[in-house]
């Protein structure tokens, strides 16, 4: 805990609970022949062992562990089998013959230590390979891009969330969170973008109702996209908007905050609301510049609402529909 407060700037539970599990997969190998001394420093290790191996994974390898399963199983157990031959000391009871290096027996168990680690992971490695191969032949090992956006708890199991019941109060009330890393869609550039991932960052909903050529627009953004925004709407011509400053979230869940070492989204996030109400000019093109503006390559990045506007009524004029919407004298 004192280590991921230093790292992360708050003490977090639960990766010091993850820590804790940590410290029982290390001592399993070595439980029957280290002393206290031994335990506690085997214990300590794998406790720091665990942030690193959450942030390698995620940070460097960019490999989803969500529960931290392999920082705490996989590198523990390795850690817990070469630490009994660093370990290993005769005072243990019941442990006449396993010496470990640091007690005097030398390099001879610490070498059957690692022989016996590069023994198993050879086999998981061919084994795991051929059963993956058979998985990826028969069924296939990724999903859509479309199943990855949205997440499995809810295409494969009917859940809004693993951790629907988890949520963090947004107690500052800055309204300055960063965007979180976690949301990135992968291509940062509108341009380079696929189709799938600027529909998942800026999405279009259309009303269903007969065209009347007259729409209303509205857009959900990030507050620091509109300056962008209002530039692109000028720049086609669009000369009145309603702004309204709002709260919410979409699939991303809403603002960053620390959750096993990793950046979460948990809360509402401030956003603005653009409205505007075009006929002269194609709702498309609206659409266009909107989404060009508003991406940034991350889930969350805005939606867009498209209306039919049944009347429109010019109150100082009595001007109505299309003529109502120009601004010619």
């Amino acid at each position: 805990m004192i280590f991921t407060w230093i790292k992360y700037g708050k003490p977090d539970v639960s990766m010091c609970l993850n820590a804790s599990l940590a410290g029982l997969v290390a001592i399993t190998a070595p439980c029957d022949v280290t002393d206290v001394t031994g335990a506690i420093i085997i214990g300590a290790v794998s406790g720091l062992l665990v942030v690193f191996g959450v942030w390698f994974l995620d940070y460097k390898l960019r490999v989803d562990d969500p529960v931290g399963a392999v920082a705490v199983h996989c590198l523990n157990g390795i850690w817990g089998t070469i630490a009994t031959g660093l370990f290993a000391t005769t005072s243990a009871p019941g442990n006449e013959s396993v010496v470990g290096l640091f007690y005097g027996g030398g390099f001879k168990q610490l070498g059957i230590q690692l022989i016996g680690f590069l023994a198993v992971a050879a086999w998981t490695a061919v084994t795991i390979t051929i059963a993956y191969l058979c998985i990826k032949k028969i069924f296939g090992l990724r999903v859509s891009e479309e199943e990855e956006i949205v997440g499995l708890d809810s295409t494969e199991h009917g859940l809004p969330s693993a951790y629907a019941g988890f949520a963090i109060m947004d107690i500052s009330n800055t309204m300055t969170m960063a965007v979180n890393e976690n949301t990135s869609l992968g291509a940062p550039d509108y341009e380079t973008a696929s189709e799938v991932a600027k529909e998942a960052a800026v999405s279009v909903v259309r009303d269903v109702t007969p065209s009347t050529g007259i729409y209303k627009v509205v857009i959900i953004s990030r507050l620091s996209k509109y300056d962008a925004l209002k530039k692109a709407m000028n720049d086609l011509g669009v000369t009145g908007m309603t702004v309204t400053q709002v709260m919410g979230c979409g699939v991303q869940k809403g603002a960053g905050e620390m959750y096993r070492g990793v950046e979460v989204d948990a809360t509402l996030l401030p956003k603005v609301k653009v409205e505007v109400v075009v006929s002269k000019i194609p709702v498309e093109d609206v659409i266009a510049s909107a989404k060009k503006a508003l991406y940034t390559g991350h889930i969350g990045d805005g939606k867009i609402f498209v209306y039919n506007v049944s009347r429109v009524v010019k109150i100082r004029t009595g001007e109505e529909d299309f003529a109502a919407l120009q601004d010619v004298e």
